[in-house]
């Protein structure tokens, strides 16, 4: 089994390396210089386009910024692109992070340029990625889930078939929605813990095996310490950039709004977490959101 692997950004340059080392024949291809050659160090063939990669494969597996970079990337300027170079009934897996909408378009194209079709957004962060431990949420007809398996199975540790297409989506939405609440009830937790007179290494034994225990405090703890190997021990490098969380809070509000879901806390941190970005903080991983807790507060 032939991969294209488009997309090579903080987690797509591990997952396609956990593809390689899981025996897979891995073709990548990305439109930033420095993200192509650090993965050309992995021993990984890199391609001269995304079409010419897709052109061999069997799998073409995107993991791409937003929706529509993944339907420009499918459909391409003069209906040249990914689906048009791929050969016939190719398999499909959009690993991005886009909106239920954007999802069953995509799937739509693929299906219509005789191919098959599988949204499967993913959790975790970069250090899922790297060590394959990603959860995949994935919608799409079931004979292209098992198709599938396997390759999640090489990248992740979690697979659920969460329905038709358009349904991983959905999960994602709903997952990081409660992932950026938690986060910011983490991050007040260990700001008044700190104003109480607590240590954090203390609160942070307490809440990590009590029932404040959730992977906002065990996994990806805001301040820096507790868990030496997460973005709060490392100046907040990403980890899961604030500009992603933003945006994907953007796609839960627009959920929200569609469905009519009255959700106080999903907009409550959907606007924390776009102040925080227009502030500037858009490359730092999102739990650096802790650093506004003590701003203009005595």
């Amino acid at each position: 089994m032939k991969i294209a692997f488009l997309g090579l950004g903080n987690m797509g340059g591990h997952m396609a390396r956990n593809l390689k080392e899981a025996g897979y024949d891995v073709v990548a291809y990305d439109l930033v210089d420095e993200a192509r050659r650090a993965t050309e160090r992995d021993g990984i063939e890199i391609s001269a386009s995304g079409e010419e990669a897709a052109a061999g494969a069997d799998v073409v597996i995107t993991m791409f910024p937003a929706g529509k970079h993944v339907i420009s990337a499918y459909r391409g300027e003069n209906n040249d692109g990914l689906l048009s170079a791929a050969p016939e009934n190719t398999l499909f897996i959009d690993c991005s992070t886009i909106s239920v909408d954007e999802a069953r378009e995509a799937a739509g194209l693929v299906h219509d340029a005789g191919h098959r079709a599988l949204d499967a957004p993913v959790s975790g962060g970069t250090a899922g990625a790297e060590n394959g431990t990603l959860t995949f949420m994935v919608g799409g007809p079931q004979e292209n889930f098992d198709a599938a398996h396997p390759l999640f199975d090489a990248m992740g540790k979690k697979v659920v078939h969460c329905g038709d297409n358009g349904a991983g989506q959905a999960a994602k939405c709903c997952n990081n929605m409660l992932l950026a609440i938690t986060t910011i009830g983490a991050c007040e937790a260990f700001t008044l813990g700190e104003r109480l007179g607590l240590t954090d290494q203390a609160l942070f034994d307490v809440m990590s095996t009590s029932a404040a225990q959730c992977w906002s405090v065990t996994t990806n703890c805001p301040v820096p310490g507790p868990v030496p190997t997460n973005p709060a021990s490392n100046e907040y490098k990403p980890g899961f950039a604030t500009a992603l969380m933003a945006k994907d809070l953007g796609l839960a509000v627009s959920a929200l709004e569609s469905t009519g879901t009255e959700a106080s806390f999903g907009r409550a941190a959907h606007e924390a977490y776009t102040k925080f970005l227009d502030e500037g903080h858009g490359d730092l991983d999102f739990s650096a959101i802790i650093r506004t807790m003590g701003e203009n507060q005595a």
